[in-house]
């Protein structure tokens, strides 16, 4: 099922009238930045949701299709960017991508500079230990002297660096990709990973990764990010997140890859 017609003649006739995207590179006549082709910024390297299949070469995971399903709804074809996490949302402000969709956390900070067309899946901050460790850790507290790993500039870093301004020590292991914060507590160099609960599921059930999830904070959601000001991408991106709920796209992705159900309480 594709995008209602009047819908997107309704957000192309937008485009046009409001001049919406960064330093004139939009195109006059759609709603994108090259005609027929949706192109999505995203971090590759992020596991399950994601990353690059055993190729190297063919990105895959959650995000990749989720987006491959949006851009058949606005009846574009998709092109994804790889990009580095901290430069993700310059490029989008800047004009070298559409949106973002790369697991980008929904805050209040981020909505007042861009636009979220609508949560696609349910998330949360966990803190993963080897398998069979002795450290007892129920709670961020319980990180106190030990050395934790994530991934620098995202959720994870951020809420670390709150705990340590409340007084909280530990030793901070930050790296570019998750992949790494994984690895390193594999081979025994850290003794802990703070990440985002969907990566938590995915390398719990790897085998590859002996894991345990000992913790889950409080809920937050992902979302499509989109420049601000660029109502008319927008509005058309909420309505094809509409019908792919509707029609069981997103719940179907979210069970071929976590084995459950992370989505359909966003649309509540």
């Amino acid at each position: 099922m594709k995008l209602n017609k009047a819908a997107l003649v309704a957000a192309l006739l937008l485009a046009i009238s409001g001049g919406l995207y960064a330093k004139g590179k939009q195109d006059a006549g759609g709603l994108t930045i090259t005609p027929g082709v949706l192109k999505v910024g995203m971090e590759i390297g992020y596991p399950p949701m994601e990353y690059y299949d055993t190729d190297g070469n063919t990105p895959i995971g959650f995000d990749v299709q989720l987006a491959a399903a949006i851009a058949e709804q606005l009846e574009l074809r998709v092109e994804y960017i790889d990009t580095a996490w901290d430069g993700i949302f310059a490029g989008v402000e800047t004009g070298k991508y559409d949106l973002i969709i790369s697991s980008v956390t929904i805050t209040p900070e981020r909505r007042q500079k861009y636009i979220f067309p609508g949560a696609y899946i349910s998330n949360a901050q966990a803190i993963v230990l080897p398998e069979g460790s002795r450290r007892t850790v129920r709670r961020p507290e319980d990180l106190a002297g030990l050395r934790v790993a994530y991934q620098s500039e995202t959720t994870s870093d951020y809420v670390m660096r709150d705990y340590a301004a409340q007084g909280l020590s530990f030793q901070a292991f930050g790296y570019d990709k998750v992949i790494n914060c994984f690895d390193e507590l594999r081979a025994g160099r850290v003794d802990a990973v703070i990440c985002d609960s969907v990566v938590a599921y995915f390398y719990n059930a790897n085998a590859a990764y002996p894991v345990t999830i000992v913790w889950e904070g409080e809920g937050e959601e992902l979302g499509v990010c989109i420049r601000g000001g660029n109502t008319a991408l927008g509005d058309a991106v909420s309505e094809a997140l509409r019908v792919l709920f509707a029609d069981g796209t997103v719940q179907r992705l979210s069970q071929n890859i976590f084995g459950r159900d992370l989505v359909s309480s966003v649309r509540r």
